[in-house]
C-alpha cells in the first residue's frame, strides 16, 4: 500500500484522459521530473494507458499468444494510512496482490500489476475465486458478470532498480457504485517500441 501513499501527491487533480480524452501536447512525468511526450510513446502503449477493457485480452491480440496471470505475491494487510482513491481508511483490511502478465509461448513479461482490493466489498464467490488466484482480476470481473467501471487516475514513468524505464497507469474499478479495486499496471517501455 505504501506505493499509493508515496505517489498520491504527484497524481493530477483531474485524470487527464477522462477530462480531455485526446491530449495533443500531453506528457507523462516521473516523480524524478523526467518528462515524456505522449506522442513519443508507441501507439499500442498509448492505447493500453487509456483502455477500459481487459488488458490480458488486448495483450493476447497484440502479441498473438496466450497470456497467463502469474500471482507473484498475495497477502492480507491492514491499512496504516488512508488511500483516498478507493476510500480505504486506516485500520481497514485489504488484499494486496502483485501479478505478472506473461506470454505463455515466449515467456516474456508484458506487464506487472499491483492491486489493492477492498475485499469486504466484493461478492463472496468473486472473493473466493480471487483469493484462490484462479484468473486475473479483469477476466474474473468479466466472467462473473459484475457491472463495473474503470477510471484512470494517474499515468507516469518510473525507473526500475536495474534502470529499465516503465510506463504505468493507475486506475480504480468501481463496482456497485463504490471504488473497490485500485490497480497500477507497469509496462516495460523497451518491449513496446
Amino acid at each position: 500500500m505504501h506505493r499509493y501513499h508515496v505517489r498520491a501527491p504527484f497524481a493530477p487533480a483531474e485524470p487527464p484522459f477522462r477530462r480531455d480524452g485526446f491530449t495533443r501536447d500531453g506528457e507523462i512525468v516521473s516523480t524524478l521530473g523526467e518528462r515524456l511526450a505522449l506522442n513519443q510513446l508507441p501507439p499500442f502503449l498509448r492505447a493500453l494507458l487509456v483502455t477500459d477493457g481487459t488488458v490480458t485480452k488486448i495483450l493476447e491480440a497484440y502479441f498473438w499468444e496466450p497470456v497467463a496471470v502469474d500471482t507473484l505475491e498475495q497477502r492480507f494487510e491492514t491499512a496504516l494510512e488512508p488511500v483516498p482513491w478507493i476510500q480505504v481508511e486506516s485500520g481497514d483490511d485489504c488484499l494486496i496482490r502483485d501479478a505478472r502478465l506473461r506470454g505463455t509461448d515466449s515467456g516474456r513479461g508484458f506487464a506487472e500489476a499491483f492491486s489493492l482490493i477492498r475485499i469486504d466489498l466484493i461478492p463472496p464467490d468473486f472473493r473466493r475465486r480471487l483469493i484462490d488466484r484462479e484468473i486475473g482480476i479483469g477476466v474474473l470481473i468479466r466472467d462473473s458478470g459484475l457491472e463495473s467501471y474503470r477510471e484512470v487516475l494517474d499515468v507516469g514513468l518510473e525507473r526500475t532498480d536495474d534502470g529499465e524505464t516503465v510506463v504505468f497507469r493507475t486506475y480504480r474499478i468501481i463496482i456497485d457504485h463504490q471504488p473497490v479495486i485500485l490497480i497500477t499496471e507497469y509496462f516495460p517501455l523497451a518491449l513496446y517500441r
